[in-house]
């Protein structure tokens, strides 16, 4: 009650005049004379941020799904002994394609996601986050749209790299921004409920595809995800921006216009104390002029020059984090698994227990496992107390048991006992998913998370899924054996838990509400209100914990 008094005395007191200690200038002011925020929305709340975030991924992973079913991916057109050919299907038939060149569209976005993740990551130090999201929406459906209006095997692939490039600034950034809006009892499950996204998004696409590539055209697929983005693009651009935890707001996130404005009522408003107070401003008013020139006459190649030396130091200070770095070798060899058995699964299981169907089967089981135990594992990590050193429990705990569920679903003789072995296994190793990225978020200060976020997805495909797929069909060409393959992909997990397990005696803490004031590079910053106000209530929430 004492409390509301006081808020209520204080919201009908007159406005305080200016002076010395209200400098405009201050990094800590914390009243401002004017308002250049908009008013908070009623209508959003995080759950809506949560809720918009999981969509824009499911859509990334639809689009996975479509490329690779039948009726987007097609087939080559095929002639018998007797001169008779068939027409193909799909792009590989429309394009006529090698398998070489499909498999090549296949993982092109790869190139573009690799190549921008860091570079969005960095941006985010400079730039709003939030508008970045925006940009590299824009860039995904647009390029979307491109590859369902390709001409050739050219056109298509520099379009699919684009889609890449697009998804990389939601890939850095979504996590970050969930982090800082979820409940603090539930956020390792909201992460959960985001990466859950992923298998759900694949399967989902894998009969969207099928059903309009059969029914219409494989170009309607593509027309169809950037149709059903671009409201997610526009919506980034048009609502107040969120800031992430760790990071100055600037003053170029607003209108340039506005931005002048405000540059010059700073000035008066500034001379304007000065002068009441009786002191001279002819230094400040050139000091502010020197510091305005300065900036504006920074040449492109500076900027490039620090942008390049602040990302530099802040992989210097992400890589010498012990922490970090042993999660991401856990994730790594994690990662080379879950790869391996993407693409080869179907493949083996016919070979070993000569299934009927061996694609619905593995597909089936990892859309179930994934969604429950991704679930699973965000839920469990909350319910014992989210804390680094229980998510490396949990992450090890997890492993170790379903790599042993895997490894002896291969050795057994009996399909109906593969499936429950196997089963089992996938649901454990599934459980990992938010605990590891929730380490990646928690083990570094609030403005490396973004850079955190970037390493971590460059990494586990790089060294995970992207050399496993052929270094065991090398192993399998040398043996000619897929029980004994798939054993040997699978005992990896056994090694990806003992990475993890040692993660449990490394000193370690929580940086979640470590102090992260950013540099930069003019003056002129501007305040803005949170978007939520369930964000300040949570935020004293955290820090009282803490």
């Amino acid at each position: 009650m004492a409390q509301s008094e006081q808020q209520q005395q204080q919201h009908h007191q007159p406005p305080a005049k200016p002076t010395q200690s209200s400098n405009p200038f201050n990094p800590q002011m914390t009243t401002s004379p004017i308002s250049v925020s908009a008013p908070n929305p009623s209508w959003f709340s995080p759950k809506r941020l949560l809720v918009m975030l999981c969509t824009i991924n499911m859509i990334n992973y639809v689009d996975r799904g479509a490329i690779a079913s039948n009726g987007v991916n097609g087939s080559i057109g095929i002639c018998d002994d007797s001169g008779i050919c068939s027409a193909g299907s799909g792009i590989q038939g429309d394009f006529k394609l090698s398998n070489f060149q499909d498999g090549v569209l296949s993982s092109a976005f790869m190139v573009g996601l690799l190549m921008a993740s860091p570079i969005f990551a960095s941006l985010a130090k400079s730039h709003n986050p939030f508008r970045l999201i925006g940009v590299g929406l824009s860039v995904w459906t647009f390029a979307t749209a491109g590859c369902g209006s390709s001409i050739d095997f050219w056109t298509i692939a520099i379009c699919r790299m684009l889609v890449g490039v697009g998804e990389a600034s939601f890939i850095s950034l979504a996590a970050p921004f969930i982090d800082d809006h979820a409940p603090a009892p539930q956020k390792t499950a909201w992460l959960a409920m985001f990466y859950m996204c992923i298998p759900t998004g694949i399967a989902v696409g894998y009969v969207y595809g099928g059903f309009v590539g059969d029914n219409f055209s494989w170009r309607y697929a593509f027309w169809g995800e950037a149709f059903c983005m671009l409201p997610f693009a526009v919506l980034a651009f048009a609502m107040n921006p969120l800031q992430l935890k760790g990071f100055a707001p600037l003053i170029e996130d607003f209108h340039p216009v506005l931005a002048d404005s405000l540059k010059i009522f700073k000035i008066l408003l500034f001379s304007n104390s000065f002068l009441t107070a009786g002191s001279d401003v002819s230094n400040i008013n050139s000091c502010v002029i020197v510091s305005s020139d300065k900036a504006s006459r920074s040449s492109p190649a500076s900027k490039s020059l620090n942008q390049l030396s602040r990302f530099s130091k802040d992989m210097k200070e992400l890589l010498r984090d012990k922490v970090y770095v042993v999660n991401i070798l856990g994730y790594v060899s994690y990662n080379f698994v879950i790869g391996a058995y993407s693409y080869w699964g179907p493949k083996a299981g016919y070979s070993i227990y000569r299934m009927s169907n061996p694609d619905l089967l593995f597909g089936g089981i990892t859309i179930v496992c994934g969604i429950l135990g991704t679930l699973a594992g965000g839920l469990i990590l909350d319910s014992v107390n989210a804390t680094i050193n229980n998510a490396f429990k949990l992450l090890s705990g997890a492993t170790i048991l379903g790599a042993i569920f895997c490894f002896s679903a291969f050795c057994v003789r009996s399909l109906y006992f593969f499936v429950v072995l196997f089963s089992m296994g996938e649901l454990l190793v599934f459980a990992t998913q938010a605990p590891v990225n929730y380490v990646s978020l928690r083990c570094v200060k609030p403005s490396l998370r973004p850079l955190s976020m970037a390493v971590s997805t460059v990494s586990i495909h790089i060294f995970g899924d992207v050399p496993s797929s052929p270094l065991a069909g090398i192993l399998q060409d040398h043996v000619n054996n897929w029980r004994v393959t798939t054993l040997v992909v699978t005992s990896v997990l056994f090694f990806a838990s003992g990475i993890w397990f040692i993660g449990i005696f490394i000193s370690n803490s929580d940086k979640f509400n470590e102090d992260g004031k950013e540099e930069v590079s003019t003056v002129d910053r501007a305040t803005k209100k949170p978007l939520f106000e369930e964000n300040t209530v949570e935020g004293a929430q955290d820090s009282g914990e803490a």
